[in-house]
């Protein structure tokens, strides 16, 4: 019998309304839906989705030989939250959408973390070799050494574990989200004008710091609010310390050098990479708590989102894209993507819509790495299948759904 041909590579051409306006090549909804879809079918070994534990897989769900590295917290984090907020919006249906969130979960809680040992016990891992269950001691990949973590990776980790336990109850999540923060609190350090309160990097055993900044701050203190919610106290005074340095020296820097911005991607350590993913992603919480979370939000929101149209936009296609970092300008997916959602929510929270157009094209332009049958590539336009998994599908389909939330219009 002969076998089924490979599906070939994307070759969507692009698609212009008037005006040079990029349209999306199919309706969002229908782009969304079959790349869930075909998730969904990714073949299920040792327990897990084969993309829970791998982070370059082609189109074909076969991992990619050259590149054995993982990201497990990015990856799976972000990977619950877009699963959690796909399974809300899409009524609840699918009870594998949720199956598949739970799984990302326990594959944090049961196989990246630290041995319960030294000055980060039991704390989820930044970085890991695919296919390993358990991770060993000395996992480090990309550009982690091979005993070290990143603090801030244990934040979002964390985070994704609080939620998917309010979904679904299980204790579990709740308890390595707790210990994560714990961990975090015991490790915190007085944050300045060169150091954020966390190195960037940090090995788990000693405690020494390699990278004194880390940009990325605002899933440590969502950690820190979320268990505060749920009526642990104990984080009141480091999360106050946290909020404080964010104020008083970390929005601040926005106007000046930038420093206070660098280091976010795990095979990055370039001193001063700054990044967009951190700015944005504190744009998203200051849009999403309003006032609840500092007066000044919508200030602050729109210092973060011009801080990134100054330094990292490009034009491609006819459209304006969000490069990813310093050392990396291409528009991968996962940071276009988180780009266009906040501009979007900026927009239809403030009432301006000044960003509404720009949102749109961005998130139009991410449509085009994905294939007609829901296989997405990591980037808009790269004619090829698969990549890394983050910026492919994980950290993408929650920034549609925000970006949803606050134009409904847009999925029709």
């Amino acid at each position: 019998m002969q076998s089924e041909p490979r599906p070939q590579p994307i070759t969507h051409a692009p698609v212009y309304g008037p005006h040079g306006v990029l349209l999306a090549w199919a309706p969002w909804r229908e782009l969304i839906e079959r790349e869930m879809d075909w998730y969904l079918k990714c073949p299920v070994e040792n327990g897990y989705p084969r993309f829970v534990y791998t982070t370059f897989m082609d189109g074909n769900y076969e991992p990619q030989k050259r590149a054995p590295s993982f990201i497990p917290c990015t990856q799976n984090g972000m990977g619950i939250i877009s699963y959690l907020k796909y399974h809300a919006w899409s009524g609840k249906k699918n009870p594998k959408v949720l199956e598949f969130a739970r799984a990302m979960g326990d594959y944090l809680v049961k196989e990246t973390l630290t041995p319960d040992t030294g000055k980060y016990p039991r704390f989820t891992r930044s970085t890991g070799w695919r296919a390993q269950f358990p991770f060993p001691p000395d996992c480090g990949s990309q550009a982690d050494k091979p005993y070290e973590i990143e603090p801030d990776k244990g934040g979002i980790a964390g985070f994704a574990l609080m939620l998917l336990y309010e979904e679904t109850k299980d204790r579990r999540y709740f308890d390595q989200a707790l210990q994560n923060a714990r961990v975090l609190a015991a490790n915190m350090r007085d944050g300045d004008a060169v150091r954020s309160p966390w190195s960037f990097r940090v090995d788990y055993r000693t405690g020494v710091a390699r990278g004194e900044v880390s940009g990325n701050m605002s899933f440590i203190l969502r950690l820190f609010d979320k268990l505060i919610e749920h009526g642990q106290a104990e984080f009141r005074t480091p999360r106050e310390r946290l909020w404080k340095w964010i104020l008083e020296y970390q929005i601040p820097n926005l106007s000046k050098d930038g420093l206070l911005w660098v280091q976010f991607f795990e095979d990055h350590e370039e001193l001063d990479n700054r990044t967009t993913w951190s700015p944005l992603n504190l744009a998203r919480y200051f849009i999403e708590k309003k006032e609840a979370l500092d007066a000044g939000w919508q200030h602050h929101a729109q210092a973060l989102i011009e801080f990134v149209n100054r330094r990292f936009i490009t034009v491609r296609n006819g459209v304006a894209v969000c490069g990813e970092q310093t050392y990396d300008v291409e528009p991968w997916s996962g940071v276009l993507s988180t780009y266009g959602a906040v501009l979007a929510m900026y927009s239809a929270a403030t009432g301006t819509r000044r960003y509404e157009a720009v949102a749109h094209q961005a998130l139009n332009y991410v449509t085009y790495g994905s294939d007609n049958d829901g296989c997405p590539a990591d980037r808009g336009f790269d004619k090829a299948r698969g990549g890394w998994q983050e910026d492919a599908h994980t950290d993408k389909i929650h920034n549609f759904m925000d970006a949803i939330a606050a134009f409904p219009e847009w999925a029709k």
